[in-house]
């Protein structure tokens, strides 16, 4: 048996040196713009339309975005049995800098998502509503939560940018969807 287990340690170890992994030029992370339109993003023109095709309504998204630099920005509208999570995500991000990375979903009030026992602060947006801060390290992001015009909207932030875009950031955000709308 002791032959055996001998025998076996030095094949093993004759036959290993062989059998090593090495890193190849293909095995590099797959950029962005590959990957993502794999797992449903698209443009955020088409992923808007779709989601106002969806609703038979209109939808404002902000002018502003964060004062950080982004290399991609991508949509997605997640379509789900039912309405219930139905929700469209706007995602901008960096492939140079990860934790620049910001994203807006955007669903109905009527299937809106309680964050209410998780806010940190609350804000009064130029329209008159609230907006809801919330800082919780467990998931990694800053957020800020209101409604308008019938959507919920949440943005929301790399919590390792946060000292960049801070809750007033993404108050002016929220306010950069007051906009007039033109006619054409």
């Amino acid at each position: 048996m002791n032959k055996r287990i001998l025998i076996g340690l030095a094949l093993f170890t004759y036959v290993s040196p062989f059998n090593l992994v090495s890193a190849k030029d293909s095995d590099a992370p797959q950029p962005l713009e590959e990957f993502l339109p794999e797992i449903g993003y698209k443009t955020v023109e088409i992923a808007v339309k779709e989601f106002e095709y969806h609703y038979n309504k209109e939808l404002k998204l902000p002018l502003r975005v964060p004062p950080i630099s982004f290399t991609h920005h991508f949509g997605r509208f997640s379509d789900l049995d039912g309405e219930m999570n139905d929700q469209l995500e706007v995602v901008m991000i960096s492939d140079q800098l990860p934790q620049n990375h910001f994203k807006i979903k955007v669903r109905p009030v009527q299937h809106k998502m309680s964050f209410e026992k998780y806010k940190t602060d609350v804000f009064k947006l130029k329209n008159g509503s609230e907006a809801a801060y919330i800082e919780n390290p467990r998931i990694g992001f800053h957020l800020l939560v209101f409604e308008r015009d019938n959507w919920q909207y949440v943005f929301s932030i790399d919590r390792d940018v946060a000292d960049q875009v801070t809750a007033e950031v993404l108050i002016d955000i929220a306010n950069s969807i007051d906009y007039p709308k033109q006619k054409y």
